[in-house]
């Protein structure tokens, strides 16, 4: 049976009062007036609120005991995550200097506060970013183009023409550089102020840092962590996206311009393959070598490898020069936003030098921190011995100033893993390796406890614990897009703003959120070791809502017809959010979603496990019921009623925890197909439906099903349609609507010899 909090005293002031005043006739008769004014009576209702006060503490004793000895279970509440984001700084003023903003610069979204993780030159450019969108022309326009080719350089043969048309990257939508473009690159154009030439901002450029912000769309690609045994690659994918400047060459008069490029070596990149990150370009030294093509013909602007041709002649006049950024086109890199000036920030702030307290040489010496919401990984401790000074005069001058030493403590996650305070000598075989200088800390409590002498070493008495350390706000630092517009620390005339939403930012959990997984934790000890503990610890990941995960032991999804077993070392977690504002029947999860899971698991598992983390692989399934309806029942209830009950079988999950559908508890289960009989059946069990007439299942495109539709895999089944109508079933090709066939085209490459160009396309309408 589950364990009862007993109450000691349930009484409250006024049954005192009442209690005690009943018993004045029996033991004081000649006491008669009662009354609220009488002095008696004031005394029994003082003494009546100090046994109050009393029987309130004695209650609080079995909470108390509770509270301990869950805290002795060592079961820790998740600390507050800080969000992050990207800003883009602007504003910068051509006649002064070009500002430098250090590391850990503040800029605020109203009273919530955010450091840049790096310091950054504001160069005084605008930027735009375009890219060449492939557009498919008819065989009369494809001649048409082939002809002002031929008229520029006549003797040459006809190339492949791959004609597209320039689109500006805003934002408002990501775009497949390798699907979408002609040349798989991404171009982004140096603005000058309005008012500013050209020749000034080469020259306030020249010898700059620029720096580049990147932000893909991540949110469809998968995430691996290899086991420990396999290494990193990040160094090598940093290197495979290339950036370039134009080149200044000479040409023999008479012949037309080439299109030539310099590769710019970043001096930091992060890896903007798989996240949003920044690229600093270092710039030439020169002006001369900032420059972009101005003097091209109508025939040559945008051919080839030159930039794309903008119709916008105010817009092309302010250009400086252009960035071309290419990644691998097998990387499949899908551009959401592209800017420069960016920087990346975490919304939190710094506290330095609090002093936490002295040491007093007692063991497992606990100190509290002054704020809440710790950061985990921005805690530095020192401790100040003043027994241990060391001395600033230089040898020979009598000696100097004592200074005593601050000596920096090592966070561990377990004090029992600590050596004793008192080593052995060094060449001594029982000599410990362990450290001994460390502390424990607890982020979402604000505390830190020192060891007790055997497993790690006690402050020295009269010692003084300085900490420097960072706190944040947790989700309220998941500001929207434009929220972030001040800064107290930036110079006059820069302004600063973020073109995304911050995100990653998850408040502290809560005690009575801890308690429901104490069971759990004492079964997998926060470490992920069986299925169970993979389920338990993923579906808590802080910052997230999962709704569930499936884990599938020793399989990798990209081994083919494989079955679970067949991978050993491989754990695969299939991840359903709770909520897809996108598609809300077939939730899939983005990419902050599953790098939030990847940073909750990859400290806990094993190194030996390799880890893939993926959402659902969703089956189109096109579905029509026809029913007949019982007397008494009206058509409407009865065919909505069978719909729902349709749409709750084969959902992905199970958000309404309905209890009626046996062994479907969280959606539908992997490995089971769609069975049209089973479909028969579950429409049967609604209220009201006499009959079933006809049950018509089909693919998504559009191909009758007979029997079932098997799923492997992370395979779910997804509902493209569904129709429900007294009768008979309505036809799949009426459900899916006339002239809705999925035809497949092939759009021909070249036969690699032919050498292909990008061509403009020239607009039918001025």
């Amino acid at each position: 049976m589950p364990l009862q909090v007993p109450s000691i005293d349930d009484r409250r002031h006024a049954d005192l009062v009442r209690d005690t005043l009943a018993r004045v006739p029996v033991h004081t008769p000649e006491w008669t007036q009662l009354s609220e004014s009488d002095p008696g009576v004031t005394l029994v209702e003082l003494f009546a609120f100090l046994t109050e006060s009393l029987l309130y503490r004695a209650n609080r004793v079995p909470e108390v005991s509770r509270a301990r000895f869950l805290r002795l279970l060592g079961v820790p509440l998740a600390a507050v995550q800080p969000a992050q984001g990207l800003v883009v700084f602007s504003g910068a003023r051509l006649d002064a200097a070009v500002p430098m903003l250090p590391a850990r610069t503040e800029v605020r979204a109203g009273a919530v506060p955010f450091r840049t993780r790096g310091a950054i030159d504001v160069l005084p450019v605008e930027s735009r970013a375009f890219i060449k969108r492939k557009v498919a022309v008819g065989e009369q326009d494809q001649a048409y183009y082939e002809l002002l080719y031929r008229a520029v350089d006549p003797d040459a043969p006809v190339p492949q023409i791959d004609t597209y048309e320039t689109r500006e990257v805003d934002g408002s939508r990501s775009v497949a550089l390798s699907e979408d473009t002609v040349d798989g690159a991404l171009w982004v154009a140096l603005l000058t102020p309005a008012g500013r030439s050209v020749q000034e901002a080469a020259q306030a450029l020249a010898g700059k840092s620029l720096s580049l912000g990147l932000v893909p769309d991540v949110d469809a690609q998968p995430r691996t962590m290899g086991s420990a045994g396999q290494g990193s690659v990040e160094g090598a994918v940093d290197e495979l996206v290339r950036y370039a400047l134009p080149q200044r060459i000479s040409v023999p008069a008479g012949e037309p311009p080439q299109a030539r490029y310099t590769t710019l070596l970043p001096t930091r990149a992060d890896n903007v393959l798989q996240g949003p990150g920044i690229v600093e370009l270092p710039l030439p030294a020169s002006a001369d070598a900032i420059f972009t093509w101005t003097e091209l013909d109508p025939l040559e602007a945008g051919v080839g490898d030159f930039p794309p041709a903008l119709d916008d002649s105010a817009l092309a006049a302010r250009i400086v020069t252009w960035v071309r950024v290419a990644p691998p086109r097998s990387a499949g890199l899908r551009v959401k936003w592209v800017g420069v000036n960016a920087a990346m920030v975490d919304q939190r702030v710094s506290v330095s030098n609090e002093v936490l307290g002295q040491g007093d040489g007692t063991p497992d010496q606990l100190l509290r921190f002054s704020r809440t919401g710790l950061v985990p990984d921005g805690v530095v401790l020192r401790v100040i011995d003043a027994s241990s000074a060391a001395s600033t005069g230089t040898p020979g001058d009598g000696g100097g100033a004592v200074q005593p030493q601050a000596t920096p403590w090592v966070q561990v996650d377990d004090l029992m893993a600590a050596g004793p305070e008192l080593q052995l000598s060094p060449a001594s075989a029982s000599a410990s390796t362990r450290p001994t200088d460390v502390y424990l800390l607890d982020a979402e409590a604000g505390t830190v406890r020192f060891g007790d002498g055997l497993r790690g070493r006690r402050p020295p008495i009269g010692s003084r614990i300085l900490a420097q350390y960072d706190v944040c706000d947790g989700r309220a630092g998941n500001v929207a897009a434009g929220a972030i517009t001040a800064g107290p620390a930036l110079p006059p005339g820069v302004r600063v703003r973020n073109p995304l939403a911050s995100w990653g930012g998850a408040d502290a959990e809560d005690a009575l959120t801890g308690e429901k997984r104490i069971a759990s934790f004492i079964r997998h000890r926060d470490r992920l070791v069986t299925a169970e503990d993979f389920h338990d610890i993923a579906l808590r990941t802080p910052g997230v809502d999962v709704a569930r995960v499936e884990v599938l032991a020793a399989w990798h999804p990209d081994l083919g017809d494989s079955q679970p077993g067949d991978a050993p070392g491989v754990v695969t977690l299939m991840l359903v959010p709770r909520h897809d504002p996108r598609q809300p029947d077939a939730p899939q999860p983005d990419g902050a979603f599953i790098d939030a899971v990847c940073r909750h698991l990859d400290p806990r598992r094993l190194v030996t496990t390799e880890l893939v983390l993926r959402g659902p692989d969703y089956v189109g399934l096109w579905l029509s019921v026809g029913i007949t309806v019982a007397g008494g029942h009206t058509v409407p209830d009865v065919r909505d009623a069978v719909k729902a009950r349709l749409r709750a079988v084969l959902a992905p999950t199970r958000i309404d925890g309905a209890t009626d559908l046996p062994g479907r508890e969280d959606g539908w289960p992997l490995n089971t197909a769609v069975n049209v009989k089973d479909l028969w059946a579950e429409a049967a069990r609604v209220p009201g439906v006499l009959r079933i007439n006809g049950v018509l299942l089909a693919d998504a495109r559009g191909t009758a099903i007979p029997d079932e539709q098997a799923l492997y895999g992370l395979q779910l089944p997804r509902l493209l349609g569904l129709s429900v109508e007294a009768g008979d079933p309505v036809a799949i090709d009426t459900l899916r609507g006339l002239g809705s066939g999925d035809g497949t085209g092939f759009d021909g490459t070249g036969d690699g010899v032919r050498k292909v160009v990008p061509v403009p396309t020239v607009p039918r309408e001025c």
